[in-house]
């Protein structure tokens, strides 16, 4: 009778533990990226009263004899089910679909969550507002104008400096895809102002020096007489300034002598078949480019303070592309349709500050430019561990590493089995209340049976009390 009442007694306590978990997962039912707890029982040692015998030649075997002792937890799981996601709007807050933690760090130590309701404090740093843990990830390095992340590098905190400058950037390319129309008239050595005009197809475009300074780039095309697929351009920097701006021209590496212009010749197809200049320079294969240089003017250079020299360099040189040779798309043409004014890229800009940023699947974080450009910023970093039901939690939605979770692998959000990011997005807890209740109901039951065991043990030793009177 003692033991149905110890029984009873680790029966009481178990399902105590068991509520106790029921309880704190209804409590975290609206915590962002919360998992829920699980309690598994399994039953504690039993007494042997007559252990087993085996099958002999007058009888069979014997079964042992045992009487259990009662339960114990056998285990707390934590349950890493996909929340549901719920849109908030806000840019800083980010989701995991799929598997993965976020990478927090707090000093030295690191702490993993799903829990992504970022935000950026006083340094532009992305924290979360709720304890200042810094999100850990990649931030970009610039090599050659280009932004690059490098994925195996150390993890560090992520800033984005928000009102930041952008330097600007010398324009280096221009890519022109216009349309010339082949029944242009052609332009004689007699013909009027209007006939000019009305032969001369004109392409413009603003380019950018080193400073940032906005310089016009204007082309004009005329036809050559008695060449009915060759094009004279005439190349001119800034043309309205008060001063001329002194220019080169050279095609294949050799100078035009006017120093502006270059021909154009196309395939009886309409698209482009050589560039080429009176010196001798030709281009007929592959793509077909003009090298420009102009004297940037005075004015526009930025003069040192302590010298009383000018800073940085006074010539700003570029490449004119004009397309393939044989292609019509992305690619100057010659058709008998209305001449197009098509300057489709240049990759030089003024300088800006960052306005604004987003957060993209791969955790990639783009920062939006007052001057026109985005750039690449940095990369959230996500973790994964082979077992995740390993990990501590270690308070405030945040998980530790353990001996048994495995090591954190760390990467990009998208490889190596990793979730995706949903900006905007919170992924809410995985508590579903209608099983918490079903369990609070089972274990409430067990409980009483429990306390019903102790009462009847209770019972049955006031009986043998009472034997004697």
């Amino acid at each position: 009778m003692m033991r149905s009442l110890w029984a009873g007694v680790s029966g009481l306590q178990n399902h105590q533990v068991r509520m106790d978990v029921i309880g704190n997962n209804v409590a975290n039912v609206n915590t962002t990226g919360f998992k829920r707890g699980r309690v598994n029982f399994h039953d504690m040692i039993s007494q042997m009263m007559e252990g087993a015998a085996r099958p002999r030649e007058e009888v069979g075997g014997v079964n042992p004899k045992q009487v259990g002792l009662g339960v114990q937890t056998a285990a707390i799981d934590t349950i890493h089910t996909q929340g549901s996601l719920q849109t908030t709007g806000v840019k800083s807050d980010v989701a995991v679909q799929g598997s993965g933690f976020f990478v927090v760090r707090s000093g030295d130590q690191s702490f993993f969550t799903r829990a992504g309701a970022f935000g950026l404090d006083e340094e532009g740093v992305l924290v979360n507002p709720a304890n200042g843990m810094r999100v850990q990830g990649w931030m970009a390095e610039q090599l050659d104008g280009e932004s690059i992340i490098n994925t195996s590098a150390t993890i560090e905190d992520l800033t984005i400096p928000v009102g930041g400058k952008d330097p600007a950037s010398a324009t280096s390319e221009v890519f022109l895809a216009s349309n010339l129309n082949k029944n242009t008239p052609v332009i004689g050595a007699d013909s009027t102002a209007a006939e000019i005009r009305e032969g001369t197809w004109a392409v413009e475009y603003d380019i950018f020096d080193s400073f940032g300074n906005t310089h016009t780039l204007r082309v004009d095309f005329t036809r050559v007489e008695d060449e009915p697929n060759r094009w004279n351009a005439n190349v001119q920097i800034s043309p309205e300034a008060a001063d001329e701006v002194l220019q080169n021209v050279s095609v294949g590496g050799v100078p035009s002598a006017d120093t502006q212009s270059f021909i154009v010749e196309f395939a009886n197809d309409g698209t482009l078949q050589s560039i080429s200049n009176p010196e001798g320079g030709v281009l007929d294969q592959g793509n077909l480019a003009v090298d420009l240089s102009f004297q940037v003017p005075e004015a526009a250079i930025p003069i040192d303070p302590d010298t009383g020299l000018p800073e940085g360099p006074a010539t700003q040189e570029f490449t004119l592309n004009l397309g393939q040779v044989g292609a019509f798309t992305d690619s100057m043409t010659q058709y008998s349709s209305q001449s197009s004014t098509k300057v489709f890229r240049q990759n030089g800009y003024p300088m800006g500050y960052l306005e604004d940023f987003r957060i993209d699947q791969s955790g990639e974080i783009t920062g939006i430019f007052s001057n026109g450009t985005n750039r690449i910023l940095g990369q959230v970093a996500l973790a994964s561990f082979t077992n995740p039901g390993g990990l501590e939690k270690a308070g405030e939605n945040t998980y530790v590493q353990s001996i048994n979770s495995g090591l954190a692998d760390i990467s990009a959000p998208g490889t190596a089995g990793k979730g995706v990011l949903i900006a905007g997005t919170l992924e809410m807890s995985n508590v579903d209340l209608s099983q918490e209740f079903t369990d609070m109901i089972v274990t409430q039951r067990g409980f009483q049976a429990n306390s019903r065991s102790i009462q009847t043990a209770d019972q049955m030793l006031q009986e043998v009390l009472t034997l004697k009177r």
